[in-house]
């Protein structure tokens, strides 16, 4: 029987320790460690094609790390037997970056889908799923009109919202974030940053976001933490990024052109 321990007092939700990830000759993960606190909000912020992506799905367990270890309450996933690691999953729930509706079932339906995925699950019947469905959508901000529309039917902001209700819909112990406000004007990318917040703080959740959208990150951390070159470079509270004294922080958080990263990208 497969069985998942309880959470030490004190004891860090998540623990990466040594991740590495590699596609052929290229480093994306060269060696990461981070720990995030139990309801956490944590930022990892950088560049594109830094790794963000890349280390949110080896925490999910889409991808498999070539070495290190990723720890959900003191078990390793990788470690673990598939049965305790779906366990481990089920306590996840994701916001991906282009939202990831199904186009084949309706607003609700893909709101509802995360209450019955995953093996050993227990079904929830189609009436009540409906119900639970509206009740997230109503999280969101979203009406019980909305419901029987296809994705398609709808806004990309309207599309996000239905995304981040499916995400919070079985009330999982860690919400992830892939570039929540990619593509949305910055009025409906305020709407989704205080949804995050909102989310988090009502589920007690601990959250791991990446981005690259500073106005973002300031809003829904509680600490952030830069990837560069596939490690963590630098971490610390969201109040203290616009002064880290890094200047690779310093640079990309102010978005200047000249600088250490760009330096590095000349001399590639």
């Amino acid at each position: 029987m497969n069985t998942i321990a309880n959470h030490p007092a004190g004891a860090p939700k998540i623990s990466v320790k040594g991740l590495k990830k590699s596609f052929g000759r290229k480093v994306v993960l060269g060696g990461f460690d981070v720990e995030i606190a139990q309801g956490e909000s944590l930022v990892i912020i950088g560049g594109s094609g830094s790794g963000k992506s890349v280390f949110l799905k080896c925490l999910l367990g889409i991808i498999q790390a070539d070495a290190g270890s990723i720890e959900i309450d003191g078990q390793d996933m990788a470690a673990s037997d598939r049965g305790t690691r779906e366990l481990l999953r089920r306590k996840m729930g994701m916001l991906f970056q282009g939202g990831a509706l199904f186009d084949s079932l309706k607003v609700w339906e893909n709101v509802a889908f995360a209450l019955n995925e995953g093996v050993g699950r227990r079904k929830i019947a189609r009436a009540r799923s409906r119900e639970i469905a509206i009740e997230k959508l109503n999280a969101v901000g979203l009406a019980e009109d909305i419901a029987d529309l296809s994705p398609g039917e709808l806004s990309g902001g309207m599309q996000k919202r239905v995304a981040l209700a499916r995400a919070i819909a079985p009330a999982p112990e860690i919400l992830l974030f892939d570039e929540p406000t990619t593509g949305l004007d910055p009025i409906m990318a305020d709407t989704i940053n205080n949804l995050i917040v909102s989310s988090v703080q009502t589920l007690g959740a601990t959250a791991v976001s990446i981005t690259h959208d500073m106005a973002s990150a300031r809003k829904i951390a509680t600490r952030i933490a830069m990837l560069y070159q596939g490690k963590i470079i630098w971490e610390g509270l969201a109040s203290e990024v616009e002064n880290s004294g890094d200047p690779y922080v310093d640079q990309f958080v102010h978005g200047r052109s000249e600088g250490p990263i760009q330096l590095q990208v000349r001399a590639l």
